[in-house]
């Protein structure tokens, strides 16, 4: 198989590429050459779809699957795939459940309202670029376009820093304030899973929208912060509050304590997608134990989260160590 790889660097993009070598696919990358060194055997073009001819790399070649995980203007993603017309088999996009229109309800299937975005804007928020890339696909590429809307994405070379806060936290001992109930569903996909899913797809010609992460339960809370604990061996001990309580002390889920969605937040609708048309199409889920395990090896041995090549730098998660020092107290307290 051929496959034309439109960034690849990253973090979704650099386990792909990884994932079609192991297969013994022909790879090529197509990005700004700025960050990382392709594997040894991929052809590298260099190119800009943001710029005045920047797409010239292009100009020649055929290739069986392109995945795209562009989050950038949709205009510029209709120029790449208007370069690649009548050359590519099947177009495999990397997109997210963010494009449902809200309110979106639990268990959202990939029949739901998505988001009134402009296919030729030159900016907007992360729902909107990847809603009107989108539309800015589909109108180039019609049934030969798979949409993969991926949720929470873990695994080694995270470039948020999710999983790793936590990682990093529990690394640090002592008592660890854990977000509750310790049961509560915690719906992702491994970034391996997802690339291996986004390949198998592409090649099987599958085409429309689906929703590309494991089943709500795959693992709890629990037994993700669990894992850490084990992966690290770290003398740490989860301290379990009520979410209530956190809540009340204006801790921000998601982004204080990353992955964290409790019942009844108005996201929490990101942790109960529906999926069965994505394992009827194929996807696989590891267990967590070996996500949380494998991104720990992985942080050790490069130090850090890795800056997000080319992209905005975003704001930091995680709770400030004063911040939980102070809601651990309470919690001892009563």
């Amino acid at each position: 198989m051929r496959l034309l790889m439109l960034g690849g660097t990253g973090f979704v993009g650099g386990a792909t590429v990884a994932e079609a070598v192991h297969r013994g696919w022909s790879v090529t990358m197509f990005n700004r050459g700025r960050h990382g060194t392709p594997p040894p055997g991929i052809r590298r073009l260099v190119g800009d779809r943001t710029a005045h001819a920047g797409l010239a790399a292009l100009a020649d070649g055929k290739w069986d699957v392109v995945v795209d995980t562009w989050d950038g203007a949709p205009r510029a993603a209709r120029a790449g795939a208007r370069a690649l017309a009548g050359r590519v088999g099947r177009y495999v996009y990397v997109s997210t459940g963010a494009v449902y229109a809200p309110p979106v309800p639990i268990a959202v299937t990939e029949q739901a309202p998505v988001l009134r975005a402009d296919p030729d804007a030159a900016d907007g928020d992360y729902p909107m670029l990847k809603a009107g890339a989108e539309r800015a696909l589909h109108a180039e590429f019609g049934e030969r376009l798979l949409l993969a809307r991926a949720g929470l994405i873990l695994g080694p070379g995270e470039d948020i820093g999710r999983l790793p806060w936590w990682l990093a936290r529990v690394a640090r001992g002592g008592e660890v304030l854990a977000p509750g109930p310790a049961d509560l569903p915690v719906q992702y996909v491994d970034v391996r899973d997802l690339a291996a899913f986004l390949l198998d797809a592409g090649a099987a010609g599958c085409s429309g929208a689906v929703n590309v992460v494991s089943r709500s339960g795959h693992t709890t809370i629990g037994e993700l912060l669990a894992a850490c604990v084990s992966a690290t061996g770290a003398d740490a001990r989860l301290r379990w509050a009520e979410p209530e309580r956190v809540l009340a002390a204006g801790v921000t889920p998601w982004n204080d304590l990353p992955i964290w969605i409790p019942p009844g937040h108005e996201y929490r609708w990101m942790q109960e997608m529906d999926v069965e048309r994505a394992y009827a199409d194929g996807l696989t889920c590891r267990p967590v134990a070996d996500t949380v395990a494998d991104t720990w090896s992985w942080l050790r041995r490069v130090g850090e989260v890795p800056a997000r090549a080319g992209r905005p730098a975003r704001a930091p998660i995680g709770l400030d160590p004063t911040r939980e020092a102070a809601l651990l107290t309470a919690i001892r307290a009563g």
